[in-house]
């Protein structure tokens, strides 16, 4: 006798059995559960509290006065300047024969040596300047953040031709190689340029900072830097009401402000050839050493994570831990619809209490920041609203939604709750951890590779490419631009479901 075994057909409407029934049937679950929400809001407390637990640790205050660029950001100006009147439009052209260490160190590869037209001599006032260097060729430089590259010539071994034209309120740059054929870099606007400017040439050179990371410890050695540039066919044209050029350290040439009179290390020298041989030390560039106050505002979220990710594996490995997983398939064959339906379900509630969670606060930690000293004009008054700020507040989110996401991918792969919860703080707080004793090499590319580079997405502070600096990850540091960092997490999570997908398709529930 032969039994035929009736395949099991829901009874639900057709139009039932779509995906919106299973995200709502999904939606129920969550809410069922009275632990899971409980969780959720237990996250979003403990995320916003250390937040501001964090914030109210750190205090800043009676540091010397900082200098502001003309767009309001924190800038080095201080730089050895030779300089003459110009009114009007005009030309300052000059041919740099070198540029070599005067204190006995390695020379800086942003040392510059050039020309250059500033509005006055007060720190932080508009310029335009066309320099050569020894690491990065010939360039324009605007402006303190504004930078474009000009030729690779290499200063230490060819002598550059640089000349900058003054045109209204527009500054055009060009370089040559003998004098006589010249190369447009750019042409720069600056607004509200007076008629009367400085022109002339300028010395600097960045700070000497050497970082050594070893395991368990980080190390900075400063050294001022001190450079000596050499100069000839200083050329001058348009209408000047100074006679002879001036020599004068702008800033007191000190990376800190102005220094004592009997303290400034810059002197010009001029010989009967025509000669000049100018030493200083100094800066002109975005001043990138003040602490993220950005990314000191979500401290909380490594913290509220760990409760993101016991959630996200819970919501499937309950389910196979009381064997309900069978009733789910059994309703709804097409697995994959049902890891779809969990995954955005999971996905959305994440973000939306993430979001809650670090809007409300990053508005806290700011505000006791600002009580703690980190205040204008050093540090920027910035609303939830104002960039950068929003794209942490709302990158954030993101991170916990996706590692919410990523233990839910890899409770259906490993069908275990400790073993997906283990998986993804190795993946993700561990590299975090660990980047703050291994040597700096290794910590980047930790901070590259693993989904540990979301965190780039809380840095506040912007890094130019014209200011070499030490990219720390204690200090908030990260290899990765924000976004991109964030994509790294996002392909793990990606990665994660598809493997999660095909495994659903080949297993047993």
């Amino acid at each position: 006798m032969t039994t035929t075994v009736t395949p099991y057909r829901s009874r639900l409407h057709p139009g039932r059995t779509g995906f919106a029934h299973l995200l709502r049937a999904e939606w129920t679950k969550f809410w069922t559960v009275r632990a899971w929400p409980l969780v959720l809001a237990v996250a979003v407390v403990i995320t916003m509290l250390i937040s501001q637990l964090g914030a109210s640790g750190s205090t800043a205050g009676g540091g010397p006065e900082v200098t502001l660029g003309p767009d309001g950001t924190v800038v080095t100006d201080a730089f050895r300047f030779t300089h003459r009147p110009l009114t009007g439009d005009g030309s300052v052209t000059v041919r740099v024969t070198g540029l070599r260490s005067a204190d006995g160190r390695s020379l800086e590869p942003w040392a510059k040596a050039g020309v250059i037209v500033k509005q006055n001599l007060d720190q932080g006032s508009p310029y335009a300047a066309v320099l050569a260097t020894p690491g990065h060729g010939v360039r324009m430089q605007w402006n303190f953040t504004h930078d474009t590259a000009g030729g690779t010539g290499d200063l230490t071994t060819s002598p550059r031709w640089l000349r900058l034209t003054r045109t209204g309120d527009r500054l055009t740059g060009y370089e040559s190689a003998d004098g006589r054929g010249w190369s447009k870099i750019g042409t720069v606007r600056l607004a509200g340029l007076p008629r009367t400017v400085e022109a002339g040439l300028f010395l600097a050179t960045p700070a000497h900072l050497v970082v050594h990371r070893a395991f368990g410890g980080t190390s900075e050695r400063y050294g001022g830097g001190l450079v000596t540039g050499t100069y000839d066919h200083l050329g001058l044209k348009g209408t000047s009401t100074g006679a002879r050029w001036t020599s004068t350290d702008v800033g007191g040439a000190t990376p800190n402000g102005p220094a004592p009179e009997n303290d400034r290390p810059g002197r010009t020298q001029v010989s009967a050839a025509g000669t000049y041989t100018l030493t200083g030390r100094g800066d002109i560039a975005p001043d990138e050493n003040g602490p993220d106050t950005v990314q000191m505002s979500f401290q909380g979220v490594f913290v509220g994570l760990l409760f993101m990710v016991a959630l996200g594996a819970l919501f499937v490995t309950g389910e196979y831990k009381r064997g309900l997983i069978r009733t789910t398939f059994t309703a709804t064959p097409a697995r994959v619809k049902v890891l779809a339906a969990k995954t955005t379900v999971i996905a959305v509630l994440t973000f939306a209490a993430g979001l809650l969670a670090t809007a409300l606060g990053f508005t806290l930690a700011q505000s006791r920041l600002r009580d703690n000293g980190f205040r204008p004009p050093e540090f920027p008054d910035l609303s939830l609203l104002d960039s950068p700020a929003l794209r942490a507040v709302a990158g954030s989110a993101a991170l916990l939604s996706l590692v919410a996401v990523l233990a839910l991918a890899l409770g259906v792969v490993l069908r275990n709750s400790a073993g997906a919860i283990a998986t993804v703080v190795v993946l993700v707080v561990l590299p975090q951890i660990l980047s703050f004793a291994f040597p700096l090499p290794a910590a980047q590319w930790l901070l590259r590779v693993t989904p540990a580079a979301a965190f780039a997405i809380q840095q506040g502070k912007t890094y130019y490419p014209q200011v070499a600096h030490n990219c720390l990850p204690e200090s908030g540091c990260y290899p990765l631009a924000p976004w991109n960092g964030l994509a790294v997490l996002a392909g793990y999570a990606a990665a994660a479901l598809l493997l999660a997908a095909w495994r659903l398709r080949r297993r047993d529930a």
